[in-house]
């Protein structure tokens, strides 16, 4: 098998499981980006055009995204104490619990595959996944994965 068709099937199964556990938790994975903005705003508030400059995308995508995020109550705009005209974007505790959620499962998945295969076998993986994320991931967005 091709190493891009293993790599792309090995990450399907992975969000498969991913969007199996955050249904089960209620939260049903409504957009690709979610993950990337749970990241952003766990770190601190943000105003949106900050979050799409952290994200390496459009302000137009980034509004897009917070919209959605607000309308299913993942994200809250409040007031910028230092701006009144501007808004802040936070995690709403629905965020916080769907941010939880994710972590919980990404250790979980990692113990699991350490248990299946070898600690010494992860170690591998991990250290080929970062050295292709690190050629390839484009500015900006590398701080979105940073681990929290």
């Amino acid at each position: 098998m091709d190493f891009g068709v293993l790599l792309g099937q090995a990450y399907s199964a992975f969000v498969l499981e991913l969007h199996a556990r955050l249904g089960e938790r209620g939260h049903p994975m409504l957009g690709a980006s979610y993950g990337f903005v749970l990241r952003a705003l766990a770190e601190n508030a943000l105003t949106a055009s900050q979050l799409a400059e952290r994200l390496g995308i459009t302000a137009q995508g980034a509004a897009k995204v917070v919209d959605e995020m607000v309308r299913h109550g993942y994200v809250e705009r409040r007031p910028d104490p230092a701006d009144k005209r501007a808004k802040l974007l936070h995690l709403s505790d629905r965020g916080l619990d769907m941010l939880a959620t994710v972590r919980e499962f990404h250790a979980a998945y990692e113990r699991d595959l350490i248990a299946r295969v070898g600690a010494d076998q992860v170690a591998t993986v991990r250290a080929v996944l970062g050295e292709i994320a690190a050629t390839a991931t484009p500015s900006g967005m590398d701080r979105a994965f940073r681990p929290l």
